[in-house]
């Protein structure tokens, strides 16, 4: 995305302008309840409006438009494979076969504690929180669902677990960025960040497991059987239904690009299935485009099997899209950069410098909705003025990973938080009160830096 902008507009039009955008979008999806493609739509007329205004040309905005559309094309191919892996891994039967096995661990005491820990370590292991939360969320989802726990409460687990994982595991392309673009080592950084990522998931753990159903009282005898044998009878339970979700571990732990990995997973899911069940060619790209339908005729286990394709992507790569070009409109008007400058005016210590470093990533994840942008920008705005104020860089990229990468799937219009909605089929803002590790790490992250616990300053 370019950032060369065409117009200089004031500090005080930049922060309204702004406000107005959030206002417009918040408003609209939490009072009216609409989706949030149409107040973005609003918000995008409104800046070119904005930018005739002040003489910009049409051609001008429009490319600003695309460009930031353009720049998360890399995203959209790889929803459109998740979407694909979902279909395959229900014909193959991983998805039910984890469902299965999950069922067993639901009569266990802290059940929701455990949902959270085990997807922080499938996560950590695949360094993929949204992958993580399309394959074993999903199967989470269903557990749930089918033991009427709370979906909203399991949906906060599963996306603490999953960005855990994103933004402690080596493999995770945001915990890369964050190091890469303050300049600063892998592990250094991983390290660094225990400080802020340990405590909240203790944390975490505890409130998981203080809000977790009792079992005499949620669970009447005999369900979590019956719930079993139904899952048998569908025909896609088998021991080697789990070959496919062990390649995307190794393939990931071999650091193999998620395109491949998940290409590679979702060819050996539909040859496993041949072993239990035969379909056509047309049959079969019919289910990778529209989805797994399941027929059994028993409604519980068909909506929980129901899922998958690149058509239930749509939704999300529209907003992908919307939101992006919405993002190149406020960089292409100087509005992003202009807003920037005026946070830099007060880094006279090492607490300013955290703490802008840390509003910047959050607010350009509130208003363009996405988490790379978010440590790209605060992290190449605020990196010399850290060397300026003698802090080591290292707390300055933790800062852009609390405030950056744990905040996006808290977004409803963000691209982490409408992927995870579509997906887990609960509403962001239902499963946002619970997502008690994206939450925690941002408040220790302002606390650190308030207080000056953990910070080194440079060598």
């Amino acid at each position: 995305m370019t950032t060369e902008p065409i117009i200089k507009p004031s500090k005080l039009e930049s922060s309204v302008l702004l406000v107005l955008i959030v206002l417009i979008i918040s408003l609209s999806m939490i009072v009216i309840g609409t989706v949030p493609h149409i107040p973005i739509l609003g918000s995008i007329l409104m800046l070119f409006t904005f930018g005739i205004l002040k003489k910009a040309s049409f051609h001008d905005l429009q490319k600003g438009m695309s460009s930031g559309a353009a720049s998360g094309m890399n995203a959209i191919f790889l929803f459109f494979f998740i979407g694909m892996i979902i279909s395959a891994f229900m014909i193959s039967g991983t998805i039910p076969t984890l469902m299965y096995a999950g069922l067993s661990i639901a009569d266990w005491p802290y059940y929701f504690a455990i949902v959270f820990v085990v997807t922080a370590l499938i996560g950590i292991s695949i360094g993929s929180s949204l992958t993580t939360a399309a394959t074993l969320g999903v199967a989470f989802i269903g557990i749930s669902s089918s033991l009427d726990f709370s979906l909203a409460l399991t949906a906060g687990a599963v996306v603490s677990g999953a960005f855990f994982g994103d933004k402690m595991s080596p493999l995770s392309d945001t915990t890369n960025l964050a190091s890469s673009v303050v300049d600063v080592d892998l592990f250094e950084h991983i390290r660094n960040m225990a400080w802020t990522t340990v405590p909240a998931f203790l944390l975490s753990i505890v409130g998981y497991g203080l809000l977790s159903p009792e079992r005499e009282v949620q669970l009447p005898l005999g369900q979590i059987e019956r719930m079993q044998e139904l899952l048998a009878e569908t025909g896609l339970i088998h021991w080697y239904s789990i070959l496919p979700i062990l390649l995307l571990f190794l393939l990931a732990i071999k650091k193999v690009p998620a395109l491949l990995s998940l290409s590679a997973a979702i060819l050996v899911s539909i040859s496993i299935s041949f072993f239990h069940d035969s379909v056509s060619a047309g049959q079969l790209a019919a289910i990778l485009f529209d989805g797994y339908e399941s027929a059994t005729g028993v409604e519980e286990i068909d909506s929980l099997l129901t899922r998958g394709g690149i058509s239930s992507m749509m939704f999300t790569v529209s907003l992908v899209i919307l939101a992006l070009g919405l993002g190149g409109l406020l960089f292409k008007l100087g509005i992003i950069q202009t807003v920037l400058s005026m946070m830099e005016s007060g880094l006279k210590n090492t607490s300013s410098v955290l703490l802008s470093a840390a509003g910047a990533a959050f607010s350009i994840n509130v208003v363009i909705g996405e988490q790379y942008l978010s440590i790209l920008l605060a992290g190449e705005s605020f990196k010399r003025h850290a060397d300026e104020v003698k802090l080591a860089r290292k707390n300055l990229s933790r800062a852009l990973e609390d405030a950056g990468t744990v905040i996006n799937p808290l977004i409803p219009w963000g691209v982490c938080g409408v992927f995870l909605t579509n997906v887990l089929e609960v509403p962001t803002l239902d499963y946002l009160p619970y997502a008690f590790f994206c939450l925690i790490c941002p408040v220790l992250t302002v606390i650190y830096s308030k207080t000056g616990w953990t910070i080194s300053p440079q060598k």
